[in-house]
């Protein structure tokens, strides 16, 4: 596995110069405005994440505002007590995306939320605590403990929520591959422990957010 300095001017190399390469990499919260934000709009982006997989974003952010009216903002108190008969006649609402299983993933997420409210006080504070060093087990932890968030579903959900959280891409995976880090997609606890250990070793080199390196990564890959 070659070092950080590597991928640093691999990227350097591509994009010209360090604005350009700045300029292509996010920046996750920090601790304290993921503790600020309140369940029920983590309850709405998980929500929005599990809609928008397989389908044009821009189609299910424009329904959101109607999601938003019918789940009662996505107040988890309110979310969870929504009945199957209560979501079997959402299937009547042109307005929504008549999608059965995730209709019903929102009021089973929204247990989810307010369990881990519950143990840690709130989602929020859940996602501040956990350790970057060890972001796969948040991911099983979700995909676990919630509905409808497993494969890229979590990440995905942490990536917009501003947690920092690399994500395996096919890009990245290839990426991954080319470095002898893995030999196939890590879906394994194996090979996910293997990119855990080189984001860490990158991480603890560079000083960078995984959600930098990752995408840096990613861009390793020739189109």
């Amino acid at each position: 596995m070659r070092d950080y300095q590597w991928l640093y001017e691999y990227c350097l190399n591509r994009f010209g110069s360090v604005a350009a390469l700045e300029a292509r990499l996010p920046q996750p919260k920090s601790l304290a405005e993921l503790e600020r934000v309140s369940d029920d709009r983590y309850l709405s982006l998980i929500s929005l994440r599990i809609f928008r997989a397989g389908l044009k974003h821009s189609l299910v952010d424009a329904k959101w505002p109607a999601f938003e009216e019918v789940f009662f903002g996505f107040d988890p108190q309110k979310v969870v007590l929504m009945g199957g008969e209560r979501l079997e006649n959402l299937m009547q609402d042109a307005r929504l995306i008549r999608h059965l299983g995730k209709l019903k993933s929102v009021p089973r997420n929204a247990q989810m939320v307010l369990d881990f409210a519950a143990e840690y006080g709130s989602f929020g504070r859940l996602l501040a605590q956990w350790p970057g060093t060890d972001i796969v087990g948040l991911w099983k932890l979700l995909s676990k403990r919630g509905n409808q968030l497993g494969g890229l579903s979590a990440p995905r959900f942490l990536r917009m929520a501003g947690k920092d959280t690399f994500i395996p891409t096919d890009d990245m995976v290839a990426a991954l591959k080319a470095q002898g880090i893995i030999d196939k997609a890590p879906t394994g606890l194996k090979n996910l422990a293997l990119v855990q250990a080189a984001f860490n070793q990158w991480h603890e080199q560079s000083g960078r957010p995984l959600c930098q390196l990752s995408v840096m990564l990613a861009h390793t890959v020739n189109h």
